[in-house]
């Protein structure tokens, strides 16, 4: 077990998360567990320089993450905190209701999520149309990220877009990766680190919860808790399929 939810780190744009008013018996927002227990804790501590959230699905880790990100002051949808087109107004009032506790400011940051990927690409797009169209040099690359497969405009924007001191708010980025590009990706997230860098993650990848000296908190409905990654559902259940396949195939399928 490694430190505990509630330890800080000086070094940390985004340090911790608190609610700071009770939210609304009639949201649908009352029911999620993360609010639940956010509502029973005092401040949910970011501790170390990368933290993941996993939990099963409904717990609100996404939710959770989302209402960070607004609150710090992203586009809903991803992006810088420049970004300001909007498709559609889909995001919860969760950010309303909480107060994020900062330990430094960064020089510079990016919310994304793959949900809404598409719509980030394409206001970019948008932005430096000319420069892709003469395959300029951009903060993005050389080229449209929709000339790209998703997997490869998504790590493309890491390893173009993103740099030191700065914080990285990413929704579920194991939806664009194959598990090679995954392991990719933690190999730049170790160099972005490296340059005082912070990630909060929100994934149910059991390759990504394994970085080296992340915390991990695990959202349940009995609470919020720092785990070890052997410990997550996520990597235990990957495992025991993984070595015995037809076992766990002839139990789901019923094979008699």
């Amino acid at each position: 077990m490694g430190k505990g939810p509630f330890e800080m780190m000086e070094r940390n744009y985004i340090s911790g998360v608190r609610l700071k008013s009770p939210v609304d018996e009639g949201s649908y927002l009352h029911g999620l567990p993360v609010v639940r227990h956010l509502a029973q804790m005092k401040t949910l501590v970011f501790s170390k320089a990368v933290t993941f959230l996993v939990g099963e699905n409904g717990t609100g880790k996404s939710t959770l993450l989302e209402a960070i990100a607004v609150a710090y002051g992203f586009n809903a949808e991803g992006g810088t905190r420049n970004f300001s087109f909007a498709t559609s107004t889909t995001h919860s009032e969760l950010h309303r209701y909480i107060t994020l506790s900062r330990s430094a400011y960064p020089k510079d940051g990016f919310f994304l999520r793959a949900e809404s990927f598409y719509n980030a690409a394409s206001y970019i797009d948008e932005v430096y149309e000319e420069e892709f169209r003469a395959q300029v040099g951009t903060s993005y690359g050389e080229r449209s990220l929709h000339a790209q497969s998703h997997g490869e405009s998504f790590l493309s924007m890491v390893e173009n877009r993103f740099g030191g001191n700065s914080i990285f708010l990413l929704d579920e980025p194991e939806s664009a990766l194959s598990p090679s590009r995954l392991m990719t990706l933690l190999a730049h997230i170790h160099q972005l680190v490296g340059q005082n860098s912070q990630f909060i993650i929100a994934t149910h990848s059991p390759i990504l919860i394994t970085y080296p000296g992340a915390e991990v908190l695990e959202l349940s409905e009995q609470g919020i808790h720092s785990v070890d990654y052997r410990e997550t559902e996520h990597y235990q259940l990957t495992r025991r399929f993984l070595e015995n396949p037809e076992q766990m195939l002839h139990y789901l399928l019923d094979e008699r």
